[in-house]
């Protein structure tokens, strides 16, 4: 029988370690060609100022598993009808016969896998004695991106870099509260990247947020903002330095535009993008190779980060008896 899973339903199965682990054997059987993924379908719903996303992939190897994630862009909606602009569901199959398995609440779900997506990169391209993370934003995504990190790195203080200072505080001190580490807001956007180990950005900018001369020697960035060829939040000279890690080359060359943009410059070529992720995982590409080496992470994301973990996430409620039945 199908299970309906609410957002409470999922944040009460799903860990930060469990979805870390799923998405990074996704981008291994992605890179290794065990998944299906076609592009993403956007269709205008013009008379109601909105738009559905269709989402599918199918992941294979041992997971084996199949689903659509299925996205409502409605922009009006907050001011109309006080409802949020972006809804979303995940509805997971069965990959043998095609069977319902699951329908689950989308939104919730989607923040923990592209932060499990900086969770991998830091394993496999941070120094393994990263102590202090930089995070540019504190919207919805931030927390997610700076707990991925602190599961993989042992991270002992955090900077906060945002457009609001209130926002900036407040979140500082929630997370510093959640945490039980020093974070703290702050304006000095230089010592805030200096500082950094691990900096992440996870920001709706379309202009860089800082000069890529800041970096400290062995810092590991992790962009996931961003998706439109023509916006970027890390500058050239921040590629330029660092070795590039994708979590799919085709998509991040069509989408990233902090790879787009330098290279429509001839800043860089397409043999400067070291590899994508999965390879890393896989082992048949390196990851970090010394202590004083820039790295960094691009992250467009991708279905079969969803389907592995709406498959994890019904795996969890089978066995705990979480989520309500459908009638068949």
């Amino acid at each position: 029988m199908p299970l309906w899973l609410t957002r409470s339903d999922v944040g009460s199965l799903l860990t930060m370690p469990d979805a870390i682990d799923a998405v990074a054997e996704a981008f291994r059987l992605l890179s290794a060609g065990q998944t299906a993924l076609p592009l993403r379908t956007n269709m205008a719903v013009s008379r109601h100022n909105g738009s559905l996303l269709a989402m599918p992939a199918y992941v294979g190897g041992e997971t084996d598993s199949l689903g659509v994630k299925l996205i409502t862009l409605y922009g009006d909606n907050p001011h109309n009808h006080n409802l949020p602009a972006i809804q979303g569901n995940f509805v997971l199959f069965d990959p043998v016969d095609g069977r319902l398995l699951a329908v689950m609440e989308a939104g919730l779900m989607t923040a923990i896998r592209t932060g499990a997506s900086g969770g991998v990169a830091a394993r496999y391209l941070a120094r393994p004695d990263a102590s202090v993370a930089t995070i540019f934003g504190s919207g919805a995504q931030a927390p997610h991106q700076l707990e991925a990190v602190i599961c993989e790195r042992p991270i002992e203080r955090v900077w906060v870099v945002s457009r609001s200072a209130q926002h900036g505080a407040a979140f500082a001190a929630e997370m510093a509260d959640k945490f039980g580490i020093p974070v703290q807001a702050t304006a000095d956007v230089e010592m805030a990247v200096g500082s950094a180990d691990i900096l992440i950005t996870a920001t709706s900018s379309h202009t860089p947020l800082f000069n890529g001369e800041w970096l400290r020697p062995g810092c590991h960035i992790n962009a996931i903002g961003s998706h439109l060829p023509t916006a970027r939040e890390v500058d050239s000279h921040t590629i330029q330095r660092a070795t590039v890690v994708t979590d799919q080359t085709s998509a991040c060359l069509a989408e990233a535009g902090e790879l787009v943009i330098p290279l429509a410059a001839g800043e860089i070529d397409t043999g400067h993008i070291h590899a994508e992720i999965g390879q890393i995982v896989a082992g048949h590409r390196p990851g970090r190779t010394s202590p004083e080496e820039i790295t960094f992470f691009k992250s467009v994301g991708l279905a079969v980060q969803d389907v592995a973990v709406a498959r994890l996430v019904a795996e969890k409620a089978l066995a705990a008896g979480a989520g309500t039945v459908l009638p068949e």
